[in-house]
């Protein structure tokens, strides 16, 4: 069944539904009336008046006045010369995300758009249909100005497009399907392409990965927790309760959720407040575990609101009117002003690169703790199940890992505040907020490999120490699911190949809480 746009705010759910899932969408007719109302607003209210981007250039130049006869051309001419990014393609399941806030930001009225625009629009997301839009060339100012003119070009029937998993030229695309291009009338290319969708969109699809990805590691830390035998009062309600941060009560509750049942955890009543072991000088034992085993709930607290607050500020820049000039049906006016302007998910994607190159900051150490022996003290060297010397176990794959969250540590330098005058200094001031969305789906995907690998070291590890029958429920149930995928290995083998197939399945696969 078809989700319905626009007779109530998006959710990130529907935005799962929709782009992750493939559901349709169907338009609502009350869109479609406000849309037609607007239009016909417009096309009557811009005669003899001066209106930006209607009857005059853009940018720079709406210091020029535009002759009616022209007014159509202008806004072919908009989209053709603004058609003009470079680089590699971003990737299709981002252009099904633009493609709904676009819609969605549309179907508000307040563009004075051609209702063809929504019907065109509609089309493309069901029917799978991508225009080819390059990553390199919006600075976020205008909104997605470059990226959206490639979309834009699709709409119209020009440019190149993936369909069915193949790039063809958009014109053979519209033949066989017996599209139409949308008409073009008065302000269709200046809509389509002043607006944050591009950004909003990518950066709607990071926040649903890197909460799937949050709870992939909190699980990866219960799981090293059960390895070492932690104690379990890091993780308690009365130790994190007293702190009232709701990140890390979340995060300390979800772990006792998933470690419910286990076998292996301490008690700290049991163990040292007994009286036993008193007159020992030095402990064998750790008194408390590394701060990467102990801290999680300090450390994935402030990441998991960094995502909760993404969330929010993104899904109301999706359901905000994000362009210029606003057409103001009900008061019978025309609004300029700077609603296209990225800085609100800017800044949102650069907290959320920070937090996720935190959370591959932690991983990275707990994959450190279980490589190496000395600190571990209950493995072999890099979780090697075969003859040391000979085998190498995981210890290439460690490589890999580190230089990931190099990079990750890298690519969180903020973009928010890289702004960079242009335009003739009419863009004075610039969000670069989709640089910043696309860095930040670099920064998640590269944590999943991290954490790809870590997993793998820990399946390695509990098999070592024969710990299966004593995870809890939960961690055995997906330790099992994930033996199946990885199979345990002593020999040494491709390490790549199972790299991804572990990626593929953490990517896929959505947590319950419990």
């Amino acid at each position: 069944m078809a989700i319905r746009i626009g007779h109530q705010n998006l959710t990130v759910d529907d935005f799962e539904q929709i782009v992750l899932n493939k559901q349709k969408v169907k338009v609502s007719d009350e869109t479609y009336a406000r849309v037609e109302k607007s239009f016909d607003f417009l096309k009557e209210f811009s005669k003899g008046k001066i209106i930006y981007g209607i009857t005059t250039g853009f940018g720079p130049m709406a210091q020029y006045k535009i002759d009616d006869e022209a007014i159509r051309q202008l806004q072919y001419n908009l989209i053709r010369s603004h058609s003009s990014g470079s680089g590699e393609f971003i990737d299709s399941i981002y252009v099904r995300a633009l493609m709904l806030a676009r819609l969605n930001t549309l179907g508000l009225g307040y563009s004075g758009i051609h209702p063809s625009v929504i019907t065109q629009l509609e089309s493309f997301i069901n029917l799978e249909i991508y225009p080819l839009i390059p990553e390199h060339g919006g600075v976020g100012a205008s909104g997605d100005l470059v990226q959206l003119s490639h979309l834009a070009l699709g709409l119209i029937g020009e440019g190149d497009a993936e369909y069915q998993g193949v790039v063809r030229p958009m014109t053979d695309i519209f033949s066989e399907l017996n599209l139409k291009p949308i008409e073009v009338h008065i302000r269709e290319g200046l809509g389509l392409i002043n607006g944050t969708s591009v950004m909003t969109g990518i950066g709607i699809i990071n926040s649903l990965r890197a909460r799937k990805l949050y709870k992939w590691s909190v699980y990866a830390s219960s799981m090293i927790n059960q390895l070492v035998e932690s104690y379990d009062d890091h993780f308690s309600a009365p130790l994190n309760n007293v702190k009232k941060h709701p990140g890390q009560n979340e995060v300390a509750s979800l772990m006792r959720k998933m470690l419910e049942g286990s076998q292996l955890l301490k008690r700290r009543e049991e163990k040292l407040f007994n009286g036993n072991g008193n007159n020992q000088q030095v402990f064998l034992e750790k008194v408390q575990e590394y701060y990467s085993l102990r801290c999680v709930p300090q450390v994935l607290g402030p990441i998991l609101e960094t995502i909760d607050n993404t969330c929010k500020v993104l899904i109301n820049e999706v359901n905000s009117v994000n362009d210029n000039p606003i057409i103001d049906v009900e008061r019978r006016n025309v609004f300029h002003g700077g609603n296209f302007h990225g800085d609100y998910v800017s800044f949102e994607m650069d907290k959320l690169k920070i937090g996720i190159t935190k959370l591959s900051m932690l991983i990275e150490r707990q994959l450190n703790f279980l490589m190496n022996n000395k600190l571990n003290n209950i493995l072999p060297p890099f979780v090697n199940l075969g003859k040391l010397g000979l085998n190498l176990g995981m210890q290439g794959v460690q490589f890999t890992a580190t230089s990931t969250v190099a990079e990750n540590q890298t690519l969180s330098n903020p973009m928010y505040v890289h702004s960079i005058p242009n335009n003739n200094d009419n863009q004075d001031i610039v969000s670069m907020g989709t640089n910043a969305a696309l860095m930040c789906a670099r920064v998640i995907r590269n944590s999943y490999e991290v954490l790809s690998i870590h997993m793998i070291s820990i399946l390695q590890a509990v098999d070592y120490l024969e710990f299966t029958d004593k995870l809890s429920v939960y961690t055995k149930k997906l330790f099992l699911e994930m033996r199946e995928i990885i199979p345990k290995f002593v020999d040494d083998s491709i390490k790549y190949p199972e790299v991804k197939k572990m990626k593929d399945y953490l990517f896929e696969n959505k947590l319950q809480d419990e």
